[in-house]
């Protein structure tokens, strides 16, 4: 499968029509800038004696970091570059593993649902199913989001 796609207006997507991201290698300083950025300075993403003697023996990254992976990853694809209008939320969100330092992430995106929105013919709903797995194929985050995407008028 390729991993760099053009723009793709609401007309190009399709129910079951696949991507996938680049893979990552998730690093320190993305925890400090996380921590950082959200003012989440738990120990148990920071303060590596503490985590060493909790259930996951090290730091595991922030929940919400994990997210912000994967919405970049949907936009490192280039699939909803200069064509989203709006990101409006999710259904659902798992986080089923954690990700930890060192370990290397990508996403494998399905189109789930497109939509036409009532009497705008500007945008439509897209609904991406998405699953991030790193390295050894364990995944650590699973939702769906869900985009106003522009039409090409």
């Amino acid at each position: 499968m390729a991993y760099s796609y053009e723009p793709h207006h609401f007309e190009d997507f399709e129910p079951g029509q696949e991507f996938v991201s680049v893979g990552r290698t998730v690093t320190e300083s993305d925890f400090v800038m996380h921590s950082a950025l959200s003012g989440d300075w738990t120990e148990l993403h920071t303060n590596k004696e503490y985590a060493a003697e909790q259930d996951f023996d090290e730091r595991i990254a922030h929940g919400p970091m994990t997210f912000v992976h994967a919405t970049g990853f949907v936009y490192r694809t280039g699939i909803v570059e200069r064509t989203a209008y709006a990101f409006l939320g999710m259904n659902y969100m798992d986080l089923p593993e954690p990700v930890h330092i060192g370990d290397t992430i990508s996403l494998e995106i399905v189109v789930d649902e497109k939509k036409e929105i009532g009497d705008r013919d500007d945008v439509g709903l897209v609904v991406l199913d998405t699953e991030m797995t790193n390295q050894d194929g364990t995944v650590v985050f699973q939702g769906d989001m869900k985009f106003l995407i522009k039409t090409k008028q």
